[in-house]
């Protein structure tokens, strides 16, 4: 419960933790933040930790009028490597490791998280790779998922490169351009909460319908059509 409210008060005050880390680190800031997000998208262990509002906070933070010694677009070279080399790296694990890694009463690798993410990968083929990017706990899972079900690597990496170049471009930089706004620098909270409510309803979504539909779940899980 403790390690909870220390991440909710780290996301829910981000730019505030973040210049802390900057003041500090400095340039190795670069580092950190790389870690991040090769974390985020590279081990799918961790899909708690906080990329779109990270991203955003770190683009305003970098426009702000505090200097902070470090180049948005520098930053953003950096994060888009570690965002491609995360998604592989889950997908290598995918594909040595199997789904055996979920288990039902698992807090973290729920069962249901994988057949979420497989309905989704089904869904949308080659595109989930892409349109997970935007979406948490679906962007951690689904290469690994990806890397499941065999999923040519050429494939993989086509939208795995189009999917962590729009996503860390779309957040960063969209902080880098908005996030000096006074109406949205005044209310960076606020911002904040809306970033998280609008990439997690997607995931909650899922949650629910999983809850609405037991006898589905239950047939995927057998290995049956969900359909019949």
């Amino acid at each position: 419960m403790e390690l909870l409210q220390q991440l909710l008060d780290f996301i829910l005050h981000i730019d505030v933790h973040l210049a802390q880390i900057v003041n500090e680190y400095r340039t190795w800031t670069y580092l950190i933040l790389f870690l991040i997000i090769f974390a985020e998208t590279g081990f799918v262990v961790t899909p708690f930790l906080p990329g779109d509002s990270l991203l955003f906070a770190m683009g305003a933070l970098i426009a702000g009028e505090h200097e902070t010694g470090l180049n948005v677009w520098v930053m953003l070279l950096i994060l888009i490597v570690a965002a491609i080399l995360g998604n592989t790296v889950n997908y290598k694990l995918g594909s040595v490791l199997g789904a055996g890694v979920f288990k039902e009463k698992n807090k973290i690798l729920k069962l249901k998280y994988y057949h979420q993410s497989h309905e989704f990968f089904e869904k949308h083929g080659g595109k989930a790779i892409m349109l997970s990017r935007f979406l948490p706990i679906f962007r951690t899972i689904a290469p690994f998922v990806a890397g499941i079900a065999k999923m040519p690597f050429g494939r993989f990496t086509y939208y795995n490169i189009i999917g962590g170049v729009a996503w860390i471009f779309a957040l960063l930089i969209g902080g880098y351009l908005l996030g000096q706004i006074p109406a949205i620098k005044n209310n960076f909270e606020l911002v904040i909460i809306f970033i998280a409510v609008v990439t997690f309803v997607p995931a909650i979504w899922a949650a629910v319908r999983s809850r609405l539909e037991p006898k589905k779940v239950e047939k995927i899980i057998e290995g049956e059509d969900p359909n019949a």
